[in-house]
């Protein structure tokens, strides 16, 4: 691919994004930047200082005390220290999107994810990358599935990874998250007027990446397959 392009793909909470966008960036020989883990990592921040993370003040106070690293290998690093297990487990997933809907800490990030965005090609998910982080995108991607499809994929992925919790706590948490993630008023959930919609509640891991791939191609002319 001669021309740096980006990718985003946004969507509510535990949609499949990442796991989308991963597979989706390894293809095309893009880099992939998860800005999920990036809130994550913050939240896991104010958590280890004892800040309660509804309290928006004491929260973007340390903004300046936070560093975050995603390393080409996966790993999500907290200055310094490897966050990459801590930050999915269900204290930082119940807090993230207060942290996620802060004005301050929102553009502390972007400015990181954008720098990003400027020397490479991208693919890049969350959920308000095709409407603020990177509205010039090429390629902009809404990714849905119903909620109890996504509660299911997420309260799989924990038990793999040993995070012990029941399915109706993680059915509570997506549909809290979705609440907050939508009505926060500084860049909300929302679909970019440009944004074809895509709906993995019936798709396999394989088939949606074959769907973002045929998109990628229709907008780019850069063609592909998983298979």
């Amino acid at each position: 691919m001669d021309k740096r392009i980006s990718i985003a793909i946004d969507g509510p909470a535990a949609a499949g994004k990442s796991t989308i966008a991963k597979k989706v960036a390894k293809l095309l020989g893009l880099v992939y930047i998860d800005t999920g883990a990036m809130y994550r990592a913050f939240t896991y921040a104010v958590l280890k200082r004892g800040i309660d993370p509804e309290d928006e003040k004491a929260s973007c106070s340390i903004i300046p005390e936070v560093k975050i690293e995603l390393c080409e290998d996966g790993r999500v690093l907290c200055n310094g220290e490897d966050v990459t297990r801590v930050i999915r487990e269900p204290k930082v997933s119940g807090n993230v999107s207060y942290i996620a809907s802060y004005k301050d800490i929102r553009l502390a990030l972007v400015d990181m994810q954008r720098d990003m965005a400027k020397t490479v090609s991208v693919v890049m998910d969350g959920r308000d990358i095709g409407t603020y982080v990177l509205p010039d995108a090429e390629v902009k991607i809404f990714q849905i599935a119903s909620v109890g499809k996504r509660a299911e994929r997420r309260y799989i992925e924990n038990q793999e990874k040993g995070i012990e919790t029941s399915l109706e706590d993680v059915i509570a948490d997506v549909r809290k998250r979705d609440y907050i993630d939508s009505h926060r008023v500084f860049a909300p959930l929302k679909k970019a007027d440009d944004a074809i919609e895509l709906d993995t509640s019936d798709l396999t891991i394989d088939e949606s990446v074959e769907a973002v791939l045929k998109i990628v191609k229709e907008k780019t002319g850069r063609e592909v397959s998983c298979r």
